[in-house]
């Protein structure tokens, strides 16, 4: 399926306001591998996002998962962006020096019992569907014998979390009956990727999260923690994926190439054109920005 930003009359003015007060976003991404093209459309699309606001736009290395980092690719992820003229307005911040931020979080779980140990093995639980809540307290009294490192789960809230998507409109999912009480730390003590982004949104004063559509279905949850933590809930857009010809996603997993910076301006071209945009006529890097600008702005900025 084709995906396309709203309607909007490109023919009209830049809009006359391109400022929302305070918006802050960021570009979050996992030194894995390099930035190839579907990353970038995802990093142009927060780029954008945040000038056409004449908003702050960070950069946070999400390196939390330590043993899928590949030791450099974060110094190659950030001179890529500066090779394609995005820059960052604060200096960018790693997962792996920010672990004192995550346990005071999760000690704020855990003192207001949303937390608690889960001992299941990954084999002991259904293929598909929610966690069945085997460790939640009170549910259970044959509970699975401990070994010797269990995982931390979020008790989640029961009902309908609904939200809207600045790109998607409006969405809603059932977290217990979709999800259930998910991991916030893992069994070999590494802080999962849930808690970890919804403590560096929220302590870094993020207003405007923009990122693949792939993430959409993690929103729920994260807006659940972010209220458990006492953090506001950022507005979001998801912006769709980039695909190969046999339709899967390009990403580091399925062996996506790296940018070829070579041609700036190219890949950005190609970046725009998956954004659902017309490529635009100009000649150099200079020019694109501030064109691009102005159309984003047209379609998303109110």
């Amino acid at each position: 399926m084709q995906h396309h930003p709203p309607d909007a009359d490109t023919r009209s003015a830049p809009h006359p306001a391109l400022t929302r007060q305070g918006y802050t976003g960021r570009f979050a991404p996992s030194p894995s591998g390099p930035l190839h093209a579907g990353s970038l459309v995802t990093a142009l699309a927060s780029y954008l996002d945040a000038r056409a606001h004449a908003g702050r736009w960070l950069v946070r290395i999400e390196d939390i998962d330590e043993p899928r980092c590949i030791p450099g690719t974060d110094q190659l992820i950030l001179q890529q962006l500066l090779a394609l003229g995005m820059h960052w307005d604060a200096a960018p911040v790693w997962q792996t020096r920010r672990h004192p931020l995550y346990q005071q979080a999760f000690d704020q779980l855990h003192a207001a019992g949303r937390t608690y140990a889960c001992y299941c093995r990954r084999r002991e639980l259904p293929p598909s569907g929610p966690y069945p809540g085997t460790c939640r307290p009170g549910r259970n009294p044959g509970l699975p014998q401990p070994h010797s490192q269990p995982a931390w789960r979020f008790q989640v809230e029961p009902g309908v979390e609904a939200f809207q998507d600045r790109w998607l409109g409006s969405q809603s999912q059932n977290v217990a009956a979709t999800v259930g009480d998910f991991i916030i730390r893992r069994t070999d003590s590494l802080w999962a990727y849930q808690l970890v982004v919804v403590v560096d949104d929220g302590l870094q004063g993020i207003t405007d999260i923009v990122r693949g559509a792939d993430l959409l279905d993690s929103s729920a949850r994260q807006r659940q923690l972010a209220r458990a933590l006492g953090l506001p809930c950022p507005r979001l857009l998801h912006v769709p994926l980039l695909l190969d010809p046999l339709g899967h996603k390009l990403s580091k997993q399925n062996h996506a190439p790296a940018l070829d910076l070579c041609q700036p301006l190219a890949a950005l071209q190609q970046a725009w054109v998956g954004l659902g945009f017309t490529p635009l006529s100009v000649s150099s890097l200079e020019a694109f920005w501030p064109a691009a600008t102005a159309q984003w702005a047209q379609r998303f900025v109110s």
